[in-house]
This record gives structure tokens, C-alpha cells and sequence, in this order.
């Protein structure tokens, strides 16, 4: 039995692949199946370590992007894409997969091209409100379309909606239960005052980063702050707070990092009273997850239209506040820290909506289905 999984260089699509491989192996664990093989097939591993621990062969693809705006790269894209179509072709032809697994992006579109053709199942799944093109176009022949946001389905065509299923953001299992002891002391902060959790995504953001800098002072007087500022932006980041709280009692309320680890997160998870962060699909659903009232910034929709539908998605369930970048500013940001800090009976709404949209089992959903297919498509 093998399973190839596919999605674009970014975390966003890559993380969800290792958290149902992750499902796969607990599944087999329990019903006594022997594992399936697992590929990945794509541009290089967003982290190459998470595969070689869940033992998945990595497959180089490659493919062009299409950008949404005229560009002569997007002529090259269309030949590097028919190569990677052609490569893909042959590929799955030498694996002959039993079931094909994607998270969409740009990176898996010749792969699923190559599986239309090869009459190789697919099981697609997409994790904005929006969900991107690829998706959209694979759906029209995946076998089961798995979406993250409610309002997704209805951007799928009318006639393949009874193969939607919204199961919610597959998370992977070291992340998704805070650490709820130790988190003050493995961070040296103070214990006697709340904890805000600023996270800009693994590249951080310098907007965010900015107007955090700006508000750092009055924050600090009522907060422990953990910021996470992007591996690129920590140092510049870290110099100017350096300069700020130089002469501050509080500088011990502060701590930055660039990207936190496995250990790091889940410290602060357990310790956050409110998380100021980016809108990625990812993001919200491990904040969601962590049952965390949040402040959403979204990309503006000029860079990424899927982060604003994200975040109004999202905060229409009542577990989160939007502010966008615009109107983003230091005295509305600590407004509103302080607002839903000092609201006990509020936080407890924002914390049960979360966990309403978190769907903690949808792995273990996704991974149900994928060795299904395989099972009955493997030649008896």
C-alpha cells in the first residue's frame, strides 16, 4: 500500500501532510495494519526533518507559479509546469500509488495532473475560506474534497458538493496540547501578570513587529510579552526593543525569538492569556486549537486575499477580534490586549467558541479516509 502526498513549500501546506501522516500511523497502530508507504512529492521540503521521522521518501517535483498579476515569469511557469507534468507522469508511474493525498498550491498541480491522466485516486484538502485554484480545479475529479473553513464548500462547484466534507485543520499532535505547567519558569517571566503571545508566522512580520515595538512600554507595564519576530527580522527587532527598555523595570516581561521550537510553543501556549498574530489557516486553527481569545492581523488582501477571509471566517465564530493592517496602530493594539485581558467572562466566550471550531479529530478523519482508498484500490 502506498500513499503520495503533495502540497505547496510553505508550511501552511506542508504541516497538514506530517499531521495526517501522523494519523496514518496511529490508525495502523490500532487496527494492526501493516503501514503504508509514504511519499512526498514536491520542491524541497519545507521541513526535511519531519519526514525522515515519520519515515516518508521525498520525491523532487517541480512547477511553475502563476502569478495573478502579468509577469513574463508567468510564460516560464507554463513550460516549467508542462516539464513537471511530464516528470510526474513517469514518477507515479514507477510508485503507482494507491491513493494520492493534497494539501493544493501551485507545487501540486502537476502531480495531480499526472493522476487525472494515470486514473490514480485523489483526496484533496484545503485550508483557507477561499480555497486556491489548484483545489478548486482537482476537486472536479477528487475522490473526497476535505475543506477547513465552513465557508469554503460554497466555492466549489454545485454538482461535487456532496463529496465535501469540513473537517477542520489536520494539526500535528506535539502541538496541539499546550503545556499547561513550567511555562513562567522555562521562559523566566513573572507568574503575576497575564502573558501576551505575539506570532508574525514562521517568516515573522514587520508590520506587526513595528507597531509591537511601539506599544512595548504600555504593555509591558501590565504583561509579560513573548514575541515571536521572524528568524529574518529578530535581529533588527531585538536591537530597537534593546534601545526602548533600557531604562525599564520591566525588561524582564519581555522576551523575543525568531521562529520558538516544538518545546517553546507549546510553553507559551500554556501561559498566554491573549495571541496577537498573523491569519494564516494554519495559525488560526492551532490558536483555535489552544482554546486561546485571539487578535488577527491579516496580510492585506493586495499580498494575500486568503488571510482577510481567514480572519473574518474565523471571528465570525466569536473567537477572535480582526484588525487590519490599516487601521492596525499601538493604542488600538494594547485597547484591545487590555480589553480582552481584563474580561474574564468575555475570554471564557472567545475560549469555548474556539474550541467549537477547532475539530481536533480532523487528522485522524482525513487519515480514514486516504487508507480506505488505498485498501480498495489495491489490486486483490
Amino acid at each position: 500500500m502506498r500513499i503520495v502526498l503533495i502540497g505547496g513549500g510553505s508550511g501552511g501546506h506542508f504541516y497538514p501532510l506530517i499531521a495526517v501522516a501522523e494519523a496514518i500511523e496511529d490508525l495502523c497502530n490500532e487496527r494492526t495494519l501493516i503501514e503504508p508507504e509514504l511519499f512526498y512529492v514536491g520542491p524541497a521540503p519545507f521541513d526535511a526533518t519531519a519526514l525522515l521521522e515519520h519515515d516518508i521518501l521525498y520525491v523532487p517535483g517541480s512547477a511553475g507559479r502563476i502569478r495573478r498579476y502579468p509577469s513574463i515569469l508567468n510564460v516560464l511557469s507554463v513550460f516549467a509546469s508542462s516539464w513537471g507534468i511530464v516528470r510526474s507522469i513517469f514518477q507515479l508511474y514507477q510508485l503507482y500509488p494507491d491513493v494520492i493525498f493534497s494539501t493544493g498550491g501551485f507545487a501540486a498541480f502537476p502531480t495531480l495532473y499526472a493522476a487525472k491522466l494515470l486514473r490514480i485516486p485523489v483526496v484533496i484538502y484545503d485550508a483557507d475560506a477561499s480555497p486556491g485554484r489548484v483545489s478548486v480545479w482537482s476537486s472536479k475529479f477528487a475522490k473526497w474534497i476535505a475543506v477547513a473553513h465552513p465557508d469554503a464548500a460554497a466555492r466549489f462547484p454545485n454538482k461535487i458538493r456532496h463529496r465535501i466534507a469540513c473537517v477542520g485543520h489536520p494539526i500535528r499532535k506535539e502541538i496541539i496540547d499546550p503545556a499547561k505547567e513550567g511555562g513562567h519558569e522555562f521562559l523566566k517571566l513573572e507568574g503575576s501578570v497575564p502573558t501576551v503571545f505575539i506570532m508574525g508566522g514562521s517568516q515573522g512580520a514587520r508590520a506587526i513587529n513595528q507597531v509591537v515595538l511601539d506599544a512595548l512600554l504600555p504593555l509591558l507595564e501590565e504583561f509579560n510579552v513573548v514575541h515571536q519576530a521572524g528568524t529574518a527580522n529578530v535581529e533588527e527587532t531585538s536591537n530597537i526593543a534593546s534601545v526602548i527598555l533600557k531604562d525599564s523595570r520591566f525588561v524582564e516581561r519581555y522576551k523575543i525569538f525568531g521562529l520558538l521550537n516544538t518545546l517553546a510553543l507549546r510553553m507559551t501556549a500554556g501561559i498566554a492569556t491573549v495571541v496577537v498574530a498573523r491569519a494564516g489557516s494554519g495559525t488560526i486553527f492551532e490558536v483555535a486549537s489552544w482554546g486561546l481569545p485571539a487578535i488577527f492581523v491579516p496580510i492585506p488582501e493586495d499580498v494575500s486575499h486568503d488571510q482577510t477571509e481567514n480572519a473574518f471566517s474565523y471571528a465570525r465564530s466569536g473567537a477572535a477580534v480582526v484588525i487590519e493592517q490599516r487601521n492596525l496602530s499601538p493604542h488600538l493594539l494594547v485597547a484591545e490586549i487590555k480589553r480582552i485581558a481584563g474580561d474574564e467572562a468575555l475570554r471564557a466566550k472567545m475560549t469555548a467558541a474556539a474550541r467549537a471550531f477547532a475539530k481536533p479529530q480532523a487528522a485522524r478523519k482525513i487519515a480514514t479516509v486516504l487508507l480506505e482508498t488505498a485498501i480498495e484500490h489495491e489490486p486483490r
